[in-house]
């Protein structure tokens, strides 16, 4: 019997301590609070270079108004006839994610949100040249889509300058299939 109380008070007791851990973590971790973040000998830069349009590609000119749409997505085009690793093709697709998610909030910051609270569906696809890479991403950009390749290094394993990903979206799936509809699963 005493047993029986100890391991019951022991049950109550964590879950008090689990509660009041979440709940202070969900306090401090809201959008609507700032909590001070320290930083160490961190280098600051302006805000301007971190959205700096330089390494960008061109973006789109007109606004697609995301009331029209309710499903979101971004593709990646990776380019098939160069060869690339599995690796590689990781990294340039994550570099493709970031460019067009930059590009998204300089000209479209509710296209951006309608994405992410979406679900950010993302979907590889692949091409067989450069040609239709940019070709694409002109057809992209002339249905007001972020579209953004990526040009490669050159320092592991393909020549500097190769274009190997494109990035098409975020933007309403049915814009976005319009311009990569007929390519294949990567």
């Amino acid at each position: 019997m005493k047993q029986q109380r100890i391991m019951v008070s022991a049950t109550v007791i964590t879950t008090i301590a689990s509660l009041i851990t979440g709940y202070l973590i969900g306090k401090y971790t809201s959008q609507n609070i700032d909590v001070p973040v320290v930083q160490k000998n961190i280098p600051q830069k302006e805000e301007e270079d971190e959205d700096s349009e330089d390494e960008l590609d061109i973006l789109p000119e007109g606004q697609i108004d995301v009331n029209k749409y309710d499903n979101f997505k971004l593709t990646l085009v990776v380019r098939s006839d160069l060869g690339m690793t599995k690796g590689k093709i990781a990294a340039q697709c994550g570099h493709a994610t970031l460019a067009c998610y930059k590009a998204a909030k300089k000209v479209n910051p509710l296209l951006l949100r309608a994405w992410e609270t979406s679900g950010q569906a993302k979907v590889a696809l692949k091409c067989d040249s450069e040609d239709k890479l940019l070709e694409l991403q002109a057809i992209a950009l002339s249905l007001g889509l972020p579209a953004q390749t990526i040009q490669d290094a050159g320092r592991t394993q393909i020549a500097p300058g190769s274009r190997t990903v494109l990035g098409v979206g975020p933007g309403p799936a049915e814009l976005i299939d319009r311009v990569t509809g007929s390519l294949k699963l990567l």
